[in-house]
């Protein structure tokens, strides 16, 4: 039983994005500091739908991953009012201008990257 109970598992596993996508926009592409970066924001598990702050089409719950200098940086979506911004604490994105959005980091001091649509 328990070999057929594997065998079962290792044939639903592939399915699982069909049962649950996870579903992402296009990538965006900017040069932030000289650099290549690819922006992609994804549908998370939305953990409190009473929240009334759904702008931009995202949710709480959803993240954004950025490519960046050989750095893959998962956000998540903050609550803030407004255009979607996404930090960890660290790393924070916003793109209240979508051609040029808004990158930074706290290291101690905060670190700005310009961005510009690539």
């Amino acid at each position: 039983m328990p070999k057929l109970l594997a065998v079962l598992l290792a044939a639903l596993i592939p399915l699982l994005p069909l049962i649950h996508p996870a579903s992402a926009a296009a990538a965006e592409h900017y040069l932030c500091a000289g650099n290549p970066l690819s922006a992609e924001v994804y549908a998370g598990a939305v953990d409190a739908p009473g929240i009334p702050n759904s702008n931009g089409g995202t949710m709480p719950g959803d993240f954004i991953v950025l490519q960046w200098r050989g750095v893959s940086l998962q956000l998540p979506r903050t609550n803030n009012a407004g255009v979607p911004s996404y930090t960890d604490g660290r790393w924070w994105w916003q793109a209240l201008d979508p051609d040029h959005p808004d990158f930074a980091q706290r290291r101690g001091a905060i670190e700005t990257y310009p961005c510009e649509r690539g």
